[in-house]
């Protein structure tokens, strides 16, 4: 088959191509930074250099894909209104699908992508969703994947000048975590398989409460009375906007994470809970000890 991979070479991208390539498929990736043009190649696929923001691109590269994989680009982090962002860029996709007259998309989503309120910077993939799936005659698939274990590496700076991990979720809380990984593996597996229009697939790895993971994110670094310290919205909210993040943004991250907390953003994974993936927080507590050894 012919697949279209965005992402670049990314935390999901790189192993996706891998697996792609390695079964014999003709696999095409785009990424809007030149300097990753040699990188795709090496690695046997075609690279297609342009930005998600230009649906005139997008539909160029789909022409002939038998299936496409769409994903918001990390530039969703850095924009203040990352909802409307959200909405532009599936937009995009789907123009660009129609026009390509591709019959299956895989739209990588996110858990709480149920819910049309209360989510903060994820309402952006609840709008997305819906973009999607006005296609018709499309099958799609929502990949939807829980809390990235990297995520926690945001912890490090606090850890190293606090000696601490303060959030406003954990906790004796427990939440389910995902290796991009895994998500890759299920993305292979959902582009292989039949599904109707509007399918839902959740991704997660492992589920832990805060306690849990300082535990054994302090065993990993040397620091084993690692606590995990609950904080309230408001003092998230300050700490984040005296690091410079734009307020609407800042109070999006404050909201989600609250959700999150609450049992809100995963109510829906729970009644549709997936068989774990193969990476466990054992083995992510590797990759963070050595970001923080770094």
């Amino acid at each position: 088959m012919k697949i279209v991979v965005t992402g670049s070479l990314g935390h999901i991208g790189k192993p996706l191509t891998e697996e792609l390539l390695q079964k014999g498929h003709i696999v095409t990736v785009i990424s809007s930074n030149p300097e990753k043009r040699s990188g795709i190649e090496q690695m046997g696929a075609t690279a297609a250099i342009g930005a998600m923001e230009d649906a005139a691109f997008l539909a160029e590269t789909f022409t002939g894909a038998d299936v496409v994989y769409c994903m918001v680009p990390p530039a969703a982090f850095k924009e203040p209104d990352r909802r409307l962002f959200y909405s532009s860029i599936a937009k995009n996709y789907v123009s660009a699908i129609k026009q390509a007259q591709v019959k299956r998309a895989i739209h990588l989503s996110t858990f709480g992508a149920d819910l049309d309120s209360g989510t903060g910077i994820l309402l952006g993939a609840y709008d997305a969703e819906n973009i999607f799936n006005q296609l018709a005659d499309v099958q799609v698939t929502h990949v939807r994947p829980t809390y990235f274990y990297y995520n926690l590496n945001n912890f490090i700076s606090m850890i190293k000048h606090q000696g601490v991990i303060k959030a406003n979720y954990g906790g004796d809380k427990t939440f389910p975590m995902v290796a991009p990984i895994d998500i890759a593996a299920a993305i292979a597996d959902e582009i292989f398989n039949d599904t109707s229009k509007g399918t839902v697939r959740y991704v997660s790895s492992d589920e832990r409460n805060g306690h849990e993971i300082a535990n054994v994110l302090g065993e990993a670094i040397g620091k084993p009375d690692l606590k995990w310290e609950m904080i309230s919205n408001e003092e998230v909210l300050q700490n984040l906007k005296g690091f410079g993040v734009p307020t609407i943004l800042a109070e999006g991250f404050v909201e989600m994470y609250d959700s999150m907390h609450k049992g809100n953003l995963a109510r829906d994974f729970y009644k549709n809970k997936p068989a774990f993936g193969k990476i466990k927080l054992e083995e992510f507590a590797k990759e963070f000890a050595a970001a923080y050894n770094a």
